[in-house]
Formats: structure tokens, sequence, C-alpha cells
């Protein structure tokens, strides 16, 4: 099997090392390309056998998958170097949320998935977000949950909810590690505890209320409960951050659905420029 990456940024990155390290790849299969060289380079020192491509369309060319680990307003350039190389039986993956699978299968010859990656899946936690275009098989969907599996939970979810989902499933770590911050930074201006000591109190507290409400399993609500005496110290502490967090997530998720609508305009426009009159 031949699996190429376009894009070794950040994400690119991530899910190559996941794969590796859960032997779900081999460095031997995998061909990537890359705007920047050094990124290659630091790839293939850190994994040894892991093909070089010297084009986008060298990396695409006989991939059973290729995965488009590249930025919304990149892909009509990428697109058009590779279309051409592509045949009907290859898999693309798309990881970029605001380009939309029907855009994808107009403009290529070949199946179409969007999988949408979280950092934290480079410990084998967190969701990847499961979105199927329309050529893909029964068995062309189970080997790539399959793959997804090793390194993930895969949830399936219709497209019109990337938007949301996302912000849950990977803008969500960015959002919990401020709150974390603030909460240790809390800790060690009010009481002078040493910050490696309260940053690990703080990240296996999370890591253990993450398990338990899944494992348990328990809602939020319910966990507050478990924790939180009536008339206790933890009671009076939750009024204080209900008090002053109270809508902030509303806001943050009016903010990312603005950016995203932005985002698919200018994403549409960047694939079907309109004609000048």
């Amino acid at each position: 099997m031949k699996i190429g990456f376009i894009g070794a940024g950040s994400m690119g990155s991530m899910l190559i090392g996941a794969f590796i390290r859960t032997g779900a790849m081999q460095p031997d299969n995998i061909m990537v390309s890359s705007r920047t060289p050094s990124k290659l380079a630091e790839l293939a020192e850190q994994y040894p056998g892991l093909q070089i491509a010297a084009s986008n369309k060298q990396a695409a060319i006989g991939a059973d998958y290729l995965f488009l680990c590249i930025k919304p307003l990149d892909f009509r350039r990428v697109l058009d170097e590779i279309s051409h190389a592509l045949t009907p039986g290859q898999i693309v993956i798309s990881i970029t949320s605001p380009v939309k699978i029907s855009s994808l299968e107009e403009m290529l010859p070949c199946k179409v998935a969007k999988i949408i990656p979280s950092v934290v899946n480079a410990v084998g936690s967190g969701a990847s977000l499961f979105m199927w275009g329309a050529r893909l098989t029964k068995d062309d969907q189970a080997a790539l949950w399959e793959l997804f599996s090793c390194i993930s939970r895969p949830i399936e979810i219709l497209e019109e909810e990337v938007r949301v989902a996302s912000d849950l499933s990977s803008c969500g770590p960015a959002f919990l590690a401020y709150m974390l911050e603030q909460f240790i930074e809390a800790a060690t201006m009010s009481t002078g505890m040493e910050r490696e000591t309260a940053t690990a109190l703080a990240c296996e507290m999370m890591l253990g209320t993450a398990r338990l409400m899944l494992e348990l399993p328990c809602s939020p609500s319910e966990l507050q409960a478990k924790v939180s005496v009536p008339g206790g110290i933890t009671a009076a502490a939750l009024e204080v951050l209900r008090k002053t967090t109270r809508g902030a997530f509303l806001q943050v998720l009016y903010t990312t659905h603005e950016k995203f609508a932005e985002d698919l305009d200018r994403v549409d426009s960047s694939l079907f420029p309109r004609e000048r009159t």
C-alpha cells in the first residue's frame, strides 16, 4: 500500500507520527510532499524509510490513500497539480473543514472523504470526525474507520455539523488548555505553590475527569453533583465560576461560526472563481 501526504505542517506531521507509532502505517509506505524542505527533512530523519516526494503530483500518483493536510486557500493550486494524476480507485482524504466534499468530488475523479483529526490523536486520544463522499463503498468506509481507530475514536457526523463538532473536538483542547492555564496561574499566585506541581495536579485532574465521565459514565452535571456538597467549599466556588463564565462559550461558538462562514465563502471563491463580466 502507498500512502501519500501533501502537507507536513503541524497536523500532517502529527498524523504521520501517530500512525507510525501505532503500527498502522510503515514509513516505507509513506510518501510526503511539502513546500517546506526543512519539515520534510525533519520527518525523514525522525522516521527512517519515509519517502520524500519531489512534487505534490509524485505524492499523489498511485497512492491508495492521499491525505490533503493543507490550508484552505491552497486547495485550488494543489488540486490543479494532482487532479490529472488521480484515478477513480484512489481515496483522497481532506482534513480541512471549510473545503466541501461536493467541491472536491467536482474537481477530482477519485473517491473523497473528509476526516477532521484532533491534536490529541497524537497520544491515541480524542475523536476523529468522519464525513463520507458519495463514491466511497462500504468497504472503503470500514477500512478508513479501522485506520483511524488506531489513533482515535472515529465519530461520524453530518458535514453541516463540522464546525460545531470541530469546536468541541479540534479547537476544544486549546480552549480547555487556556482554562487550565488560568487555574494553574491562580494556584501559583494565591499560594506560592511551585508551577510544576500545580501543572501536574491540574493535568492529572483533567485526564481523570474525562475518564470518569466516559467510563463510569456520568454527565458533567452529575459529576459536579458528586464533587459539590451543598454549602461546601466546592459549591461556593462553583457559584462564582458560573457567574463569571456564564455565556462565555456561546460567544466562543458565535466567533468560530462567523469565521467559518467567512472561510467557506473565501474557499468557494478560490475553487470556483466567478467569471468577470
